[in-house]
């Protein structure tokens, strides 16, 4: 395990068989510089209205891309109100940004398969994510006839190569809300992968061990996962340290230490079946700190000053690149970015919010020392 870049230069030693690319590691003095490909984010909220406006800038200066979350209200429940959403996005980000939204659909229990291939044919829209109804931000309106409303669909999708995105919890309210990433595995992904095997499926901001395992099971370039700084970095003590903690709770819900152990060892494996996705989720203050505080961690800002702290004390800074910038693309059938970033060892500290004219957002860490900054190369 890496424990600190106060060193001479000289004897830091990396072994470059581990890099691919052009992953490189650089010195000035006692810091570290680490130069990787461009980013992207495979799990991001935007919102809309002056949310958007005021979270844009956050990720496109830190990502060449992102799966943006169609759990608007109204849901982008068509491919006609995902290019209209794509050029609000568009209309929101800083001038001279090469940021690029990917978009998505919000499956629901009447849409058509006619709509999947109006989605193919956009040119826009890569991929449909897969809500069951009530288990989280939005999602009223989302699935609850999943292997018969829903099954022409979802071959359709298969058909037209088009990713599902699983928000990975059953809504039973007799189902611990601890268990129901489990419960959801072994009652609707495995047969669903069973039955089509041909879908390419993505299982979301994954947070237990059982999730890994059955990831890992599967095969490799047909299912994979994304996974949360807030996942590989917290565990469920980090709702009530200190008192009950509104800016740490998210859905799926923080579990055990042991999943966190789990994950992070998936993750810092070099397994291509995992990739960032930060589910970087803003809500304004008030509505977190609130009789019924909102789910959603906003870490867009600081999110892979979060995951190089991951990687680096894992010990496996090396293998931070391919899970940030190669397994996202490769899975989607996408090119890899060619621009690069820096990520400098230079601790700074969070800001305590952001502060705009409707409110202020909380960000992931807020407050607190972090040791790796990103900057355009």
């Amino acid at each position: 395990m890496i424990k600190s870049w106060v060193l001479p230069c000289k004897a830091l030693k990396f072994p470059s068989s581990n890099f691919e690319g052009s992953n490189k590691f650089r010195c000035r003095g006692a810091k570290m510089e680490l130069t990787i490909t461009r980013p992207d984010d495979w799990h991001l909220h935007l919102r809309d209205g002056e949310l958007l406006q005021a979270v844009v800038p956050h990720s496109a200066s830190h990502f060449g891309r992102a799966i943006v979350m169609p759990n608007l209200k109204p849901p982008i429940t068509t491919t006609a109100a995902a290019v209209a959403y794509r050029e609000s996005i568009l209309k929101a980000m800083p001038a001279g940004s090469g940021f690029t939204p990917l978009m998505t659909l919000y499956l629901t229990d009447t849409t058509e398969p006619n709509e999947i291939k109006l989605a193919r044919r956009s040119g826009v829209v890569y991929a449909v994510k897969l809500y069951p109804a009530g288990a989280t931000t939005n999602s009223q309106d989302g699935v609850t006839d999943l292997f018969g409303r829903c099954l022409p669909v979802l071959e359709e999708m298969a058909e037209q190569n088009i990713p599902l995105l699983v928000h990975g919890e059953v809504t039973d309210p007799d189902i611990d809300v601890f268990d129901r990433e489990g419960v959801f595995i072994d009652t609707v992904l495995r047969p669903l992968i069973q039955r089509l095997p041909q879908l390419k499926v993505v299982m979301e901001h994954i947070t237990t061990m059982d999730a890994v395992k059955f990831v890992e099971s599967c095969e490799e370039g047909s299912v994979a996962a994304t996974v949360t700084p807030q996942h590989l970095l917290l565990n469920r003590n980090s709702l009530f340290q200190g008192g009950l903690q509104p800016h740490n709770y998210c859905l799926p819900v923080l579990k055990r230490e042991i999943h966190r152990q789990a994950i992070v060892s998936a993750v810092t494996s070099g397994s291509k079946r995992f990739f960032i996705g930060t589910d970087s989720a803003p809500h304004e203050r008030r509505r977190k700190e609130s009789s019924c505080g909102c789910a959603g961690i906003y870490s867009a800002p600081v999110a892979l000053s979060l995951y190089a702290k991951v990687f680096e004390e894992a010990g496996a800074i090396d293998k931070l690149e391919a899970f940030l910038s190669f397994n996202g693309p490769d899975f989607y059938g996408l090119p890899r970015n060619t621009s690069k970033i820096k990520l400098i060892k230079n601790s700074f500290n969070v800001p305590e919010c952001f502060s705009f004219p409707f409110g202020d957002i909380v960000p992931m860490f807020a407050g607190e020392t972090l040791e790796w900054q990103s900057s355009i190369n």
